[in-house]
């Protein structure tokens, strides 16, 4: 059975009496979401599906400052607390710095979510949590470190940023139990934080959320290797996605190219260029969280990424928890990776293999028109709601070129962007028919050969030779290839052309 907690007495206190007053009449705030309150509007109330407004009277900046001298200071990243709570307070401040909007989030302590996984951190094993935003990673994060801590007498520190994990002020939330807390001052110190914690005060175990940077990256390989067991969380969905992540790849090893001979690449089956893990995962462990009672996880992360990456099938073990906290195993979907297939000998391509459902995410594309599209072309394609959903993107060329933050984050996971003059069916449908042809050759293996046969030119030659326009993660995987040639390589251009560079060594 779950048990939830909020302290939402302690987080209406603080806020303006007539707001207070309307909402502890509310009969459904045990679902209360955030509180909303912006300078010049009505106050507002957010719950799942609902937005019920506090007052008919507009906030005034009296209301914003009676919140703020009850609340905790706000740090460089906007955010304040209560003390011993997990609400969470974020400001918006004008171009002068004087704060005109409040965000009141309400936290909640939920003590039993460690079963579904109890056992994978029972093992003393790394654990590496992913999931959506909101779908509840801290929550189960926080249930662990109290699980550790209490129930398995484990030395237990929590490196807290933003003080999400284990709430504001100096003396933590009792959702870690005793566990320790270390707070960080900022975002971009969280390494370092990570760091001190092992050198100074011999943890067992490690908490961290949200794992985000290269820097936090190899701070978690260095926790690992010390022989310290890591729970933690990071940006993405899914396995699949963290592969992609040029930053975050190696947290599960890393990927390299690899260049076979012919005669190992006739033995495997696969092109000369592959794509290999670099090192040793740094977690053991992979949990995809769909919700709080609902994950897959990949026991073995070191052999899945493996397969992933030869493009054999890979099938995580489901998992479900009911309202009596039974956890029961859930039959495996199974699944490939970027939507490669094992390249067969050539005496065995004469049936093309099955085409595996491609995941769209549409960026400034008619949802009505690439669904008509997909039903025309019969192409075996979802559309999805969010990138993070996604393995795939379809957008406009004004789009492209202008290259927003969405276009960008699908780049740097290595998620293909396919690209489209015009938003008309017959452009969608030609988009359609490119994505699902599997005659034409993996533009990452593309791209791989390319730079092998320029690496070999500048070896004969000692000259620069410039390769095809490439994506960020494309690019990346050059340059790895020069590296293990000692060559050097830079990329020049601007987006959507830019490309990478192979030129001789200095001195060479």
């Amino acid at each position: 059975m779950l048990n939830i907690t909020d302290d939402l007495d302690l987080l209406i206190d603080v806020l303006p009496p007539e707001v207070a007053g309307t909402l502890r009449d509310r009969p459904n705030n045990f679902e209360l979401l955030e509180v909303v309150l912006d300078l010049g509007r009505r106050p507002e109330a957010r719950y799942p599906g609902e937005e019920v407004l506090l007052s008919d009277r507009e906030v005034s900046q009296e209301d914003i400052d009676y919140v703020v001298s009850r609340i905790g200071e706000f740090t460089s990243d906007n955010r304040a607390g209560i003390e011993r709570t997990l609400h969470r307070i974020s400001c918006i401040r004008n171009r002068k710095g004087r704060i005109v909007g409040l965000t009141s989030r309400i936290g909640r302590a939920v003590f039993g979510t460690i079963r579904i996984i109890e056992d994978l951190v029972h093992k003393d094993q790394s654990v590496l949590l992913l999931g959506r935003p909101g779908v509840g990673k801290t929550t189960m994060l926080r249930e662990v470190a109290r699980f550790l801590a209490d129930d398995l007498d484990k030395r237990v520190i929590v490196v807290d940023t933003s003080n999400e994990i284990a709430g504001d002020g100096d003396i933590p939330h009792p959702g870690i139990g005793t566990a320790r807390r270390m707070q960080v001052p900022s975002p971009e110190f969280q390494h370092r934080v990570m760091i001190e914690a092992v050198e100074n005060h011999m943890p067992e175990v490690i908490i961290i959320d949200e794992i985000g940077t290269d820097l936090e990256a190899a701070a978690a390989r260095t926790i690992a290797e010390r022989g310290v067991q890591l729970i933690a969380t990071a940006h993405g969905n899914s396995l699949d996605n963290l592969i992609l992540n040029p930053t975050l790849s190696d947290l599960v090893g890393g990927v390299e190219s690899v260049t076979l001979s012919d005669e190992e690449a006739r033995r495997r089956g696969t092109q000369k260029a592959i794509l290999e893990r670099r090192a040793p995962p740094t977690f053991d462990v992979l949990v995809e969280i769909q919700a709080f009672n609902k994950v897959s996880v990949h026991p073995d992360v070191a052999d899945v990424v493996d397969n992933i990456l030869r493009g054999n099938v890979v099938a995580p073990e489901g998992r479900e928890m009911n309202a009596e906290g039974e956890v029961k195993k859930l039959e495996s979907r199974p699944r490939r990776a970027f939507g490669e297939e094992k390249i067969a000998p050539a005496s065995k391509q004469e049936a093309a293999p099955p085409v595996q459902e491609r995941r769209i995410y549409p960026f400034g594309v008619s949802r009505q028109r690439l669904t008509q599209a997909i039903r025309q072309t019969r192409f075996p394609g979802l559309i999805v709601e969010h990138l993070d959903d996604a393995d795939a993107v379809i957008t406009l060329r004004p789009y492209f070129r202008r290259k927003p933050q969405t276009l960008h984050d699908a780049e740097a996971r290595g998620i293909p962007v396919y690209v489209v003059k015009s938003n008309t069916i017959v452009q969608l449908e030609q988009v359609l028919l490119t994505m699902r042809s599997k005659r034409g050759p993996d533009p990452v293996v593309t791209a791989l050969e390319e730079a092998e046969n320029a690496i070999g030119q500048v070896l004969t030659a000692s000259s620069a030779v410039d390769l095809n326009p490439q994506n960020a993660y494309i690019r990346r995987l050059q340059h790895l290839q020069a590296q293990r040639y000692n060559l050097l390589s830079r990329s020049l251009g601007k987006e959507p052309d830019r490309y990478v560079r192979i030129g001789p060594t200095r001195g060479g």
